[in-house]
């Protein structure tokens, strides 16, 4: 699982993508699914961790944004043999590397930030598995395996069926969320405002924003807690969300409607598949047409809107989606190289040898077989193995080596907590699978 590196996984504030990356993380953990969760050195998971950037760079303004992207990516893609697949949630640039390696890749797009990055997803369009977030948000120069809702943990919203009388704007203070349409909404509704949100745009804040908080009727409460934004939205009358933009999705909506809090939203890009009117909430074009739909509130139920948040976005909904994904592409990609033991790569494949890098997962072994028509000789790179010859066993560790004869019944045991990676070298006059007689095998196939 690839996650951004802008924030960490999950984010301690604002970060959309890596918050449903460790949402999507953990569910699959739950299942029982071996993850490995490549994000930050301070991301917090129950599932492997495998890390180089050590902070996120957006809040250590010292870390060169690009390069620790670079390495990011390319130490994913250094170990790509390692996983049946990988998903990127990372945006266009790991797309890039999917050429070089042979594990099929999977694209959640979370949203085009500019036309100018469609030539990448278009180059590896037939190589790469996108996945779409909303189907407002899809390009039609792409195909699709699925478009799959971001899902949220709706037990962590607080239910609140008796609000206080403010409105409410919660997200990044910049023209694209429609921070100024909201306070021009409230003050023709007559109603307090409360915002709370990063400030993704100083200019913005200062001249069309900050004039107008007179911590009355508008007030600013800044870039807050989870704890806090939670009341905010569970104790709202209603959430304004008049964005300026086509936004491929949208957190703060579900998130609301957890709490049972409508939202009022300007009817763009994802927001018609997310907000039914007079269920949920009230897709509106104008500020006074949003003005108009806050005197129809009091018509939602708001345990109305908290059901639907559990129906159509909880977390579970999305992994039994991705799930369901995963085994679609995993059964269509079926990969020579790859064993329920392990995987292997080969290096050289003449008429009188062959040579193969092996890799073994921890706690597995090969099975017990023979060979009549080839010479092996192992080479243990790294970890410990234990090799069966015959009736003996012998430990091997990193710079050791062992010669199996032909007819002789061996195996490669890996004992340890790590990968256990050796080399092949088989000699003879036949390499093929026909060769080999198993004579026991862990995975049904003696």
């Amino acid at each position: 699982m690839l996650s951004p590196i802008a924030w960490s996984t999950p984010p301690k504030q604002y970060g959309p993508w890596e918050l449903v990356t460790s949402l999507l993380t953990e569910g699959l953990v739950k299942r029982g699914i071996d993850v490995t969760l490549f994000a930050t050195m301070d991301s917090k998971t129950s599932a492997r961790l495998h890390a180089v950037c050590p902070r996120p760079y957006e809040e250590d303004k010292n870390l060169d944004p690009k390069v620790w992207e670079c390495l990011h990516i390319s130490e994913l893609m250094e170990h790509a043999g390692e996983f049946d697949l990988i998903h990127n949630n990372f945006d266009f640039l790991p797309i890039s590397y999917t050429g070089l390696i042979d594990t099929p890749v999977i694209s959640t797009i979370h949203g085009f930030s500019s036309k100018k990055i469609l030539p990448v997803y278009e180059k590896y369009n037939e190589k790469v598995f996108y996945i779409s977030i909303s189907n407002a948000d899809r390009s039609p120069h792409l195909d699709y395996k699925e478009t799959i809702y971001h899902g949220i943990d709706v037990d962590s919203f607080t239910f609140n069926d008796k609000p206080d009388d403010y409105l409410l704007f919660l997200g990044r203070i910049h023209p694209d969320k429609g921070t100024m349409e909201a306070i021009e909404i409230a003050k023709k509704a007559g109603m307090k405002l409360r915002m709370a949100g990063f400030i993704h745009d100083q200019e913005y804040f200062d001249t069309q924003v900050k004039p107008y908080i007179d911590n009355d009727q508008v007030v600013y409460e800044g870039h807050v807690s989870s704890d806090i934004r939670n009341s905010l939205m569970g104790n709202a009358y209603c959430v304004l969300h008049p964005i300026g933009f086509k936004e491929p999705f949208g957190l703060t909506v579900v998130e609301s409607m957890a709490c049972g809090t409508p939202v009022i939203a300007y009817n763009k890009g994802s927001m018609s598949e997310l907000i039914s009117n007079g269920e949920n909430g009230f897709l509106v074009d104008s500020i006074d047409e949003a003005v108009a739909a806050i005197q129809k509130i009091p018509e939602i139920s708001r345990r109305k809107c908290r059901e639907i948040a559990q129906t159509r976005f909880s977390v579970e909904r999305m992994v039994d989606d991705y799930i369901a994904v995963y085994e679609s592409i995993i059964s269509g990609c079926i990969r020579e190289d790859h064993r329920p033991w392990g995987f292997y790569e080969v290096l050289s494949d003449q008429e009188d040898h062959k040579v193969k890098r092996i890799t073994v997962f921890p706690d597995k072994r090969l099975s017990l077989q023979r060979h009549k028509r080839r010479n092996e000789h192992w080479l243990v790179v790294s970890g410990t193995g234990i090799v069966t010859l015959d009736d003996k066993e012998y430990p091997l560790r990193a710079g050791e080596s062992i010669d199996i004869p032909k007819s002789a019944a061996h195996r490669m045991t890996n004992r340890d907590t790590d990968n256990l990676v050796f080399i092949e070298v088989q000699q003879g006059d036949y390499f093929g699978e026909d060769d080999i007689e198993r004579m026991e095998d862990d995975f049904g196939r003696s």
